[in-house]
């Protein structure tokens, strides 16, 4: 891919896995776009290349990316004045790139809304590095608080279940069936069922042993919260286990 000459019919170059993060390149020199794409793709990045700074704006305006890559000198204008561009419908991440090193530019830049300011030439490698560093943080400033813990977490390495905290001192049928409720949670499952995946056997004379271990799982999970019930029973049907909130 380096060094090799632009796709003649769009300018575009895509990466296919979009997974790491989707990367817009607005770079008019094919030598530079070429090296920043190999090093992005090395990075897990998809990416795509635009020329002109116009096409750039058009395109972020129909289509979601998760940074850009702006050149300062574009064929059809300033990338500054393209960022301000961007920036009134956008706050995707932006990285300049440019030739200019003066301090007054990087101010400029950071002003008007750049989150970071690589001067030419660079290294490939560490624009890259850089990338990947402002995809995480702007990941973790839009990440949701964080959702509460599971009211069952099971430790199968240690086969023993815990319930809000509280680890159950459980018997091993008792576990088996805890863990197989937990693992299909609103999921209704009849006795048959239960005696087949839990004890390895359906004969309707052991439905009762289901029953029987219901209720003292049901008393084991009442010590630990006196006002939830979270195994249900439905009337003629079976058991299931309610996620709780």
């Amino acid at each position: 891919m380096p060094g090799g000459e632009p796709d003649a019919h769009d300018n575009v170059r895509s990466m296919a896995d979009p997974a790491g993060g989707a990367v817009l390149l607005v770079e008019d020199e094919p030598a530079i776009a070429d090296n920043v794409i190999f090093a992005l793709k090395g990075e897990g990045l998809a990416v795509e290349w635009r020329t002109l700074g116009s096409e750039a704006v058009a395109l972020l305006s129909r289509k979601a990316f998760d940074l850009v890559i702006l050149d300062v000198g574009l064929p059809d204008g300033s990338g500054f004045e393209r960022c301000k561009e961007i920036r009134a419908f956008s706050q995707v991440p932006i990285v300049f790139l440019t030739a200019r090193s003066h301090e007054v530019d990087r101010v400029v830049g950071f002003e008007i809304g750049a989150d970071d300011y690589v001067t030419k030439p660079f290294s490939p490698r560490e624009l890259a590095a850089r990338v990947k560093s402002i995809l995480r943080r702007s990941r973790a400033a839009r990440r949701p608080p964080d959702a509460p813990a599971p009211s069952f977490i099971v430790d199968e390495e240690r086969a023993r279940i815990a319930y809000r905290g509280s680890v159950l001192a459980l018997t091993r049928y008792e576990y088996l069936l805890l863990k197989f409720l937990a693992a299909h949670p609103e999921r209704v499952y009849s006795r048959a069922q239960l005696l087949d995946q839990v004890w390895g056997s359906s004969q309707t004379s052991l439905e009762r042993t289901v029953d029987a271990h219901v209720k003292t799982l049901r008393a084991k999970l009442h010590a630990v919260a006196p006002d939830r019930d979270p195994i249900a029973t439905h009337r003629g049907l079976g058991y299931s286990l309610s996620e709780e909130p």
